[in-house]
């Protein structure tokens, strides 16, 4: 029997098992099947306050873990695949058939970016192929580079690619935008975006960097290269929820619904913090702050009706 069981080991993981251990709540975190969370992808970390001179994220990761390990959290090479919610306590199962009961819980399990399924996409990751403009377009500055999407969310990125790239290509499958009139109209507006109509990407190119992308014309079916040095992704979000099923109240994107100006969920004694409630900022460090605030309210919480 845990008292709190946290689920996922980014920094929204992390950051409420620091607080949880530090509360002597012996936390135990469940890895996940990527231990470290995004960061770990990630080669450059220059916007996380504290290191001047930028760190790796997988080292920024080890050093938080180690950090929570020394307050005394354990952790948990493997991930919950199911959860009952209905009563406390919760009953919780892993991957590997093990079962356990926590009061509460911290949901940090995260969202996964949609790739496209490319040969060379998932092994560029981190050189070149990216799916966050704000945590990476600093490093192409002066450089060329292309947007995949169609939505508001490629608008936006693209758009704010601008500010360090000397030229963002925007592919797109079709010769209309589903995204916003305004956000349409912003990106066509700006000349530093040049839309490439009906053309899908087959493939990313490069040894160790990306060098460009094969792409193709689906009405033509003609062949191209496009050279670009970074390959932004803004094709959406998948929160990890599956775990949950119905049992959480969510929105029309998946992603969990928190109550008020707090991090509870639509279950008490059950909390989400970072992406998997976040479908706007998407950073480390609003991860970590949301992390910070689900394990004061689950110590709180676990006061009022554990203590």
């Amino acid at each position: 029997m845990a008292r709190v069981v946290v689920l996922g080991s980014g920094p929204a993981g992390l950051t409420a098992a620091l607080y949880l251990s530090r509360a002597n709540l012996q936390p135990i975190v469940f890895e996940g099947m990527e231990p470290g969370g995004q960061l770990t992808t990630t080669t450059d970390v220059d916007n996380f306050p504290g290191f001047p001179e930028g760190i790796m994220g997988p080292e920024l990761m080890e050093r938080m873990k180690a950090q929570c390990e020394r307050f005394g959290a354990t952790f948990e090479l493997d991930e919950i695949t199911h959860a009952d919610l209905s009563e406390r306590p919760f009953k919780l199962t892993t991957s590997f058939g093990k079962t356990l009961e926590a009061d509460a819980v911290v949901i940090a399990t995260g969202a996964t970016a949609r790739y496209l399924g490319l040969p060379n996409e998932l092994r560029l990751r981190g050189h070149g192929v990216s799916a966050c403009a704000t945590c990476d377009g600093f490093f192409f500055q002066d450089q060329d580079i292309a947007v995949v999407g169609g939505g508001d969310s490629a608008m936006e990125e693209a758009t704010f690619l601008t500010k360090f790239a000397r030229k963002v290509y925007l592919v797109h499958r079709r010769d209309t935008l589903r995204a916003s009139k305004i956000m349409q109209e912003r990106a066509l507006a700006n000349d530093r975006i040049e839309f490439i109509w009906n053309t899908v990407v087959d493939d990313v190119l490069g040894a160790d960097k990306v060098e460009g992308l094969a792409v193709r014309n689906v009405e033509t079916g003609e062949t191209s290269t496009l050279d670009v040095t970074g390959f932004f992704l803004a094709i959406g979000h998948t929160p990890n929820t599956k775990a949950f099923g119905d049992q959480l109240e969510r929105n029309d994107a998946g992603y969990l619904v928190v109550q008020g100006n707090s991090t509870r969920t639509s279950v008490e004694g059950v909390f989400a913090a970072g992406d998997v409630a976040d479908d706007e900022y998407r950073q480390a460090i609003t991860a970590a702050g949301t992390g910070c605030r689900a394990a004061l309210d689950a110590e709180r919480w676990l006061e009022g009706t554990h203590g």
